[in-house]
């Protein structure tokens, strides 16, 4: 299938846009202007000034003489690349590859995404109506190469559909400039009379390159089709996307529910066909206004079930709002991983951690509290208590050791551990009585010490003499003492885990 490109001309953007904000202004000329030198310079103008004779370049002072009641703005540095920005998102209702083109443009690959509005002349005439409902003066070109598309729809009033492999035709009657070339070397070629393309298009291409250099050559067969050029989209796509476009926008939270399980289900039997699972996914909807949201949601353990993937959006779906009506849903896996073949079988015997139920509840559990507040640990082979456990999300890491049997741990420690204030009858024994968080605690019981030293391979440092406390209302708490050897050394106390 041969490419086919678009090129979209923003003329006005700066000024369109804010036509779109300010509709006073529609009837009025306007400028943007930007400072040089102590002067303020014009860099972009409407057609109402245009009509008045103001061009780039001209100073503010002389707009305001040739055009009364000019209305000036100060241009911002960047706004029109935020602005290409976001109409490039607008844009990915028609195509998932679309490229920002600076100043005042923007590049679509609309290679087999034509037929979806009925052929290309079609195709651009929804785009460009819709486009121009929203506010904006624009111009497309359509053609088999990035060069052409471009040339077609700034250098052409008519014939913007160039057929395929019509690349040359299209180009002989335009002038130099649609190659977009350096303004130093077009003022040179219209020096020398070369006023279209067709008066140096079949020119050795030895003379070409000796005469204007390099950059023409390169311009004029990406052009024809002869040398490679490439779009970089503004997303990256990804390899497993599904999207539906409705006949109709739909607002509904039922029929919504629907269109995103039937979409679901499309890629879940794609990715089952591959012997994949789905670990995140992205679910973008397109209204109808031009406005899109975003759901996404992440899985514990590959999964090719819709059911359970519809479950996790499910829950998040009244963070849409549609408007005026969704259009368009686009459903990106943006990670997967090989499935096991058990996920298609019953599930029988003692669930392990890898399960498929065990990582269909996490992610269920971890959708309503959130990831972060799920925690599994491995066992490590330290004493240390700080790296005896490694906190992973990982549900089929296997473990490196087994946990150890013959000391008591708490299920989770505290990070760091935590000051109190301790009273023992003796340096080296439990204390009493302790002070945690402005609250006084009775120790009827206790045990220990258990004396764990640094690794000393790993960092230096002392020990810790480590008590199992319980005090008076039956809580148990996990303690210890820092060295008190030297001479001048005094304990200090920290609480560092609690037990069940």
């Amino acid at each position: 299938m041969p490419k086919r490109f678009v090129s979209i001309w923003f003329r006005y953007l700066l000024t369109d846009r804010e036509a779109i904000r300010q509709k006073s202004l529609r009837q009025l000329p306007v400028a943007f202007t930007e400072p040089d030198h102590g002067r303020l310079l014009v860099t972009a103008m409407n057609s109402n000034a245009e009509q008045c004779g103001v061009k780039p370049g001209m100073t503010a002072a002389d707009a305001r003489v040739i055009a009364p009641g000019i209305q000036l703005f100060e241009t911002k540095a960047g706004r029109n690349i935020k602005l290409l920005k976001g109409l490039a998102e607008w844009c990915l209702r028609y195509t998932p590859l679309v490229m920002v083109d600076a100043p005042d443009g923007l590049l679509l690959d609309v290679t087999g995404c034509t037929h979806l509005k009925g052929g290309e002349t079609e195709f651009l005439k929804d785009m460009v109506g819709r486009l121009r409902a929203l506010g904006y003066t624009i111009r497309p070109g359509m053609a088999d190469t990035i060069g052409c598309a471009w040339a077609v729809a700034r250098c052409v009033e008519s014939g913007l559909i160039v057929p395929p492999g019509g690349q040359r035709n299209a180009l002989m009657p335009l002038p130099p400039a649609c190659l977009r070339l350096g303004v130093d070397l077009l003022i040179k070629l219209n020096e020398l009379g070369f006023y279209q393309v067709r008066s140096f298009i079949y020119l050795p291409k030895s003379d070409l390159k000796r005469r204007f250099g390099a950059s023409i050559i390169l311009r004029l067969y990406q052009a024809l089709g002869q040398e490679a050029e490439f779009l970089l989209p503004l997303k990256e796509p990804v390899p497993y996307s599904e999207r539906i476009a409705l006949l109709e926008p739909i607002r509904t939270r039922e029929v919504i529910e629907t269109t995103v399980h039937a979409l679901i289900d499309t890629l879940c039997k794609r990715l089952y066909g591959e012997g994949l699972g789905l670990r995140s996914a992205v679910l973008t909807y397109l209204r109808i206004d031009g406005k899109s949201g975003q759901l996404s949601i992440g899985t514990n353990h590959p999964s090719q079930r819709t059911d359970h993937v519809f479950k996790l959006f499910a829950l998040q779906f009244d963070q849409v709002a549609p408007g005026l009506g969704i259009e368009i849903f686009i459903l990106d896996a943006t990670k997967t991983e090989p499935a096991s073949d058990q996920q298609n079988v019953l599930w029988n015997g003692k669930p392990a951690a890898d399960s498929e139920e065990v990582a269909e509840l996490l992610d269920n559990v971890g959708a309503r509290v959130g990831k972060d507040q799920i925690h599994r640990y491995l066992p490590q082979e330290h004493h240390w208590p700080e790296r005896a456990a490694e906190n992973t999300t990982n549900l089929t890491q296997m473990p490196e050791c087994a946990w150890p049997e013959d000391h008591i741990r708490p299920v989770q420690l505290l990070e760091p551990p935590e000051p109190i204030e301790a009273m023992a009858l003796t340096p080296d024994y439990a204390p009493r009585q302790f002070v945690y968080r402005h609250e006084r605690h009775i120790i009827v019981n206790a045990d220990g010490p258990e004396r764990i030293s640094h690794e000393w391979w790993i960092e230096d440092g002392g020990y810790r003499d480590y008590y199992v406390a319980e005090d008076e209302e039956g809580m148990r708490y996990w303690l210890f003492g820092t060295p008190n050897d030297l001479p001048g050394q005094t304990r200090r106390w920290f609480i560092h885990g609690y037990f069940p």
